[in-house]
């Protein structure tokens, strides 16, 4: 089944189930999802929320002002939290 085909079909209740298919990795009975239908399913959440959702719910929103926008140093982070930022540069 194409992708316009299956989005046309989607519902609610189908967005919900391949969201925690892709959270767990498996599918409702149990079997492990392979990488082809990890990247299907993802694939259909993201379409499907962009035509259903509004921004701020859809998978992988992010508010307008986030850490990464401002003009802090590592010096004004945490302890903890500047050790992550030197290891990630």
């Amino acid at each position: 089944m194409q992708l316009d085909a299956f989005l046309k079909k989607m519902t609610p209740a189908i967005h919900q189930s391949l969201k925690l298919a892709l959270e767990l990795g498996k599918w409702p009975d149990g079997r492990s999802m392979t990488q082809d239908e990890r990247d299907a399913s993802l694939q259909a959440v993201i379409a499907y929320e962009y035509e259903n959702l509004p921004e701020s719910e859809r998978v992988g929103y992010m508010p307008a002002k986030c850490k990464s926008d401002s003009k802090a140093s590592v010096e004004d982070v945490p302890a903890e939290e500047a050790t992550i930022l030197r290891f990630k540069n």
